[in-house]
This record gives C-alpha cells, structure tokens and sequence, in this order.
C-alpha cells in the first residue's frame, strides 16, 4: 500500500507585540502544541508586527502607572492580573520576572529587527530572545545597544543590525504590515491565523491549539 501524501506545511501568522505578556503565553503554547503533534502536522511560523503602544515616547512609561491610565484598573487588579500571568506563564515553563518589568518601551525597531531577522531564517530564535530580554530579564528593547547585542546572540551579524537599527530600514515594510492586519479586523493579540483563514484568538492553552491545528490539517487536500 502506497504511502499516504503530507498535507503541505501550515502557515501559521502569529500576530504578536514583543511587550505583550498573553503573546509570550501564546508563542509558547503554540510551539507545545506543535511538539505535541509531532510528525501529524508540519507547519511554517511567521511573526506579524503588532504595537499595543504605537505612540509610545522613546524614554517608556512606568508600566503601573501606564496600566491605570489606559485600562482604569487599579493597583489591586493590576497585582491580581500579573499573578495570574505569571502563574500562567509557569505552567508553560516561561518566566515572568514581574518585579523586574517595571517600564512599557516603544517596540517598532524590535519589529524592524524581527523582519530582517526573517529573511536571514533567524526570526524564531530572536523573537524569543526579546520575549525573555523583556519579560525575564527587564531589559529595553527599544534600546539600540540591547536589541544589537540580542541580534549577536541568535547569530545575526551585529554590524549589520546596527546598520538597520540606526536608519529607517524595514520601516516601510513593517509600517504595512501593521496596516494589513489592523485592516483586517486585528485589534488585539495574539492572533494566530492559519492558512490566512482561520483566526484563533487569545494566548490560548496548548490543547486548544493542539486541537485546531490538527483539524485543519486533516481536512487540507494530500
């Protein structure tokens, strides 16, 4: 009996800020759920720009006082909130150092880095190296020198990140980007979209993307 034909790869658009803590959540649950199927699913992850604070000054805002200010919660929700992320993110084997995150950055060079970062194939790697730089380790990834060092450290060349870094290269690109999306009803993130038509909502559990991933490569042509 001939062997049975692979559905081609999945392409999986993941939508995400690289200050967005559910994002973090997201990622992770989705690469889970991809470990999980195994060789029942094959699957390319592309990074889409998103920025929870577009208008963000260079210098950040104090991420409390932030939070109230833009949501209205106060400092009990807000203690409530990111022990329940934190709690959630420890159940996925990611860590949040809320202590640490004390400040909200402008994120649009990190998503100028990420698209370089695609095209040189290193686009994975990096986006979880800004994830841990932010939320493990507190560091600004808006600043120049933190994002060219996290650039060396997943193997892109350094030089020419700062290059990037220093001009508007990709700006136009990721500015395009961020329009597609938003234009097709993107508010809020993550948002995972499969095959550009099926939309899966929020940093869901690795069961639920287990589920959904499965049933969409089941029903692609072989």
């Amino acid at each position: 009996m001939p062997n049975e034909t692979k559905p081609a790869p999945l392409r999986i658009d993941f939508v995400s800020d690289v200050s967005c803590p559910w994002c973090a959540i997201g990622l992770t649950a989705l690469e889970q759920a991809l470990a999980n199927l195994g060789d029942e699913v094959t699957a390319e992850i592309h990074f889409q720009p998103f920025e929870l604070n577009p208008q963000m000054p260079p210098e950040g805002e104090d991420s409390t006082e932030h939070l109230v200010n833009k949501y209205g919660s106060t400092p009990e929700q807000l203690a409530i909130n990111r022990e329940a992320i934190r709690a959630r993110g420890a159940s996925l084997g990611f860590e949040f150092r809320m202590d640490r995150r004390n400040r909200i950055y402008n994120t649009f060079d990190a998503h100028r880095l990420l698209h370089w970062a695609e095209l040189e194939g290193r686009h994975i790697p990096l986006k979880h190296a800004l994830l841990r730089a932010y939320f493990t380790d507190g560091e600004d990834v808006s600043a120049h020198d933190t994002l060219q060092r996290l650039a060396g450290e997943v193997g892109l060349d350094t030089e020419r990140a700062q290059q990037i870094l220093s001009s508007d290269t990709y700006a136009g690109e990721v500015r395009a980007q961020e329009r597609s999306y938003m234009e097709r009803g993107i508010h809020s993130v993550p948002a995972t979209i499969i095959n550009g038509r099926h939309l899966i909502s929020g940093g869901q559990p690795p069961e639920a993307f287990e589920q959904a991933l499965r049933q969409i490569s089941a029903e692609l042509p072989r």
